[in-house]
């Protein structure tokens, strides 16, 4: 089951997975995973393979959107909170072709709870309380997805972390 919360510039959704906090940890410190986990199906695939360690490192993500002019599209995201297995969020943005970063002020954020040993409540959160003016001002509508995406994420990282455990007890 999941819940939902959203507020004026958040938007919550939490669930509970039958796995431990690291196996679900492990899950979403993959690149390559997030396609899997994307419940809007935009994320295509991962640019930068290597795991996410640590605070400031950065990992980019071929992208596409139908409502976009564009349809393909790559986003860099900065890995902004790195408390394994509690906690991981990154920041996304884009890459000007000179190489400078122009991160877009939404944070995504996982916040795990163990509840047992395999058991473990996952809270996801979408956050554009520090989009700027400049950005707002192009006439994006946030969140710009619809409420069931987190519900989607949730579910789809449920069947991932399960399966991770899955794999792990029969080696």
């Amino acid at each position: 089951m999941t819940e939902n919360t959203e507020t004026t510039e958040v938007v919550t959704a939490t669930r509970t997975i039958p796995a431990s906090a690291a196996q679900i940890f492990a899950v979403l410190a993959d690149p390559g995973a997030h396609a899997s986990i994307d419940g809007t199906g935009w994320v295509r695939e991962p640019l930068d393979t290597a795991p996410l360690t640590e605070v400031g490192q950065l990992f980019r993500m071929a992208m596409y959107h139908n409502a976009r002019a564009i349809g393909d599209y790559r986003v860099v995201n900065q890995v902004h909170t790195f408390d394994r297995p509690r906690t991981i969020a990154w920041l996304t943005g884009t890459e000007r072709p000179d190489g400078t970063l122009e991160l877009g002020g939404w944070l995504w954020r996982y916040d795990l709870t163990p509840l047992g040993p395999a058991e473990t409540a996952v809270t996801l959160t979408y956050d554009w309380s520090a989009v700027p003016a400049h950005i707002r001002a192009r006439g994006i509508t946030f969140p710009p997805f619809g409420p069931e995406h987190l519900d989607n994420s949730l579910h789809h990282l449920t069947a991932l972390a399960v399966s991770s455990r899955s794999f792990a007890h029969r080696n």
